[in-house]
């Protein structure tokens, strides 16, 4: 079976996250979703969020915290999400790639329609106490960290 790596950022400000709805002819055309995206081959979860944050959003992410990751099966491919807390990131984000962005409570994510393989990051959020909000400051990338290896628990 295909395996995707997807780097995705639970941007948070104010105890806010940022969740975007995809474009009506994207796979899941109308759901919600963090932003992020697939890892190009060799690209680390952590240079990938870096480039799907430019490219969706036009903001850059300074530190981060990642989460544990997440692996879903859906008929045709394995899907691995790398989450990131990310409560510290430069610009304002714009609608690059999505048709909608807005800042939700975590507890009421779960209003929201998201793709299945998010349910597990849905409901751990909704439970995660509020993150403390960073200074504002420019943000800096995160450096590369290497590549992930595969996740043996996806069926082939």
């Amino acid at each position: 079976m295909k395996r995707i790596d997807v780097a995705i950022a639970v941007v948070v400000r104010a105890g806010r996250i940022l969740i975007c709805q995809r474009k009506p002819s994207d796979t899941f055309g109308g759901f919600w979703e963090f932003p992020g995206g697939k890892c190009e081959g060799g690209e680390s979860p952590e240079a990938c969020l870096v480039r799907e944050l430019r490219e969706e959003l036009d903001i850059t992410p300074g530190a981060t915290e990642k989460l544990a990751p997440i692996s879903h099966d859906y008929p045709h491919v394995c899907l691995t999400l790398h989450p990131f807390l990310c409560t510290d990131f430069a610009g304002e984000p714009k609608l690059i790639e999505c048709q909608r962005l807005q800042w939700v409570e975590p507890a009421k994510l779960r209003d929201f329609r998201f793709p299945p393989a998010n349910a597990a990051l849905l409901e751990q959020l909704a439970r995660r106490p509020a993150p403390p909000e960073a200074p504002a400051r420019p943000a800096t990338p995160s450096p590369a960290a290497s590549p992930a290896s595969a996740d043996d628990s996806c069926k082939n």
